[in-house]
């Protein structure tokens, strides 16, 4: 059985044809997230480092509505629009995981709208 998960945020404002985090069988899957103002929907653009952390605290804000932590994400897919900027995202990107850091793919990928960073992860949640 599949639970939809959403962060604290305006239903009205949600777009697309996505559940931000689906729960099933003691996982959620988060779908990509980027530099959005959760309570407009804008993309809020800047610079990689931060780009990638409100995109971080998106997807934290996510794992948090479904019970569990950052430290529970065991793999992350990242996209980049510019791979030249991995050592910067990176930076970032470790603050977000300071123990054993998930598995990850980091790719450079064309990005919609001149964000930067798009990330998704799943998290296996505790019982």
């Amino acid at each position: 059985m599949k639970k939809i998960v959403h962060p604290d945020r305006d239903p009205a404002f949600a777009t697309g044809a996505y559940s931000d985090g689906v729960l099933v069988d003691g996982f959620l899957f988060v779908s990509g997230q980027a530099s959005v103002d959760f309570k407009t929907s804008e993309f809020v653009l800047g610079t990689i480092e931060e780009e990638t952390t409100r995109t971080l605290d998106n997807i934290k804000a996510i794992v948090e509505a479904a019970g569990a932590s950052m430290s529970q994400v065991v793999k992350c897919t990242v996209h980049l629009a510019d791979i030249a900027e991995f050592d910067r995202y990176n930076v970032v990107y470790a603050t977000y995981f300071p123990g054993i850091k998930p598995a990850r793919t980091t790719v450079q990928s064309v990005l919609a709208e001149g964000i930067k960073v798009e990330i998704d992860c799943i998290v296996k949640l505790t019982t």
